[in-house]
């Protein structure tokens, strides 16, 4: 297989690492449709030569929407983050709790809005970027941990998904849902990552997690 006119979506991609991916996969023959929130943001992305949409990629609504207007797609990257932390248990607070849920709800939105799609390409992928901080949760950074894991839970949950999916069908397993954890985020490591997904058999791959490390 290969990721060559396959179409991927970066989901809540304005940032270093989505601009990095979106070069990443354009170069490699990928179509590359990126969400944002921002015209201004998105057009690094375009220069890129991605398609940009703007959208909200927390947003069940938006991602449903684009989701029909796309088509078949083969690819979803959730690429919605943040960081907030530090002061010990004592300093996590609620608004730093609430700072960090939207890459949690991207993961949601994401993953279900696209679920029949992937679910009919016959190289669907599902990924999203989780922590080394899920392995060992440290105090200082427990709200980030928390959500996360959650996200990670939710992503094997995908992967269960379309793993039943394909049983119940008597068909080969075709999708495949991936966590990658890193201790710092280096878009020059989840670029080739993020483009070997097409690589790789989906019953290699499916509820995979994947040390950047």
């Amino acid at each position: 297989m290969t990721v060559i006119d396959r179409t991927i979506v970066l989901a809540g991609a304005t940032s270093a690492s989505g601009l990095a991916l979106a070069r990443a996969l354009v170069d490699a023959g990928a179509r590359v449709v990126a969400t944002g929130r921002s015209v201004e943001r998105l057009q690094p992305l375009k220069d890129a030569g991605a398609e940009v949409e703007v959208a909200d990629a927390t947003s069940l609504d938006d991602m449903t929407a684009l989701a029909a207007r796309l088509g078949p797609v083969d690819g979803v990257i959730s690429l919605v983050g943040g960081w907030r932390g530090g002061g010990g248990l004592a300093g996590q607070s609620d608004d730093d709790f609430r700072a960090l849920l939207p890459a949690l709800e991207a993961v949601r939105a994401t993953s279900r809005a696209f679920d029949g799609a992937l679910r009919a390409s016959d190289a669907g992928r599902f990924a999203m970027v989780s922590a080394t901080a899920v392995a060992r949760p440290l105090a200082g950074g427990a709200n980030y941990a928390a959500v996360k894991a959650a996200s990670e839970a939710w992503t094997r949950a995908v992967a269960q998904g379309y793993a039943k999916a394909a049983r119940d069908a008597d068909e080969p397993l075709r999708a495949a849902s991936v966590a990658f954890r890193a201790k710092a985020l280096d878009p020059a490591a989840l670029a080739p990552a993020i483009v070997a997904l097409w690589d790789s058999d989906a019953a290699e791959l499916n509820d995979r997690i994947v040390d950047l490390a």
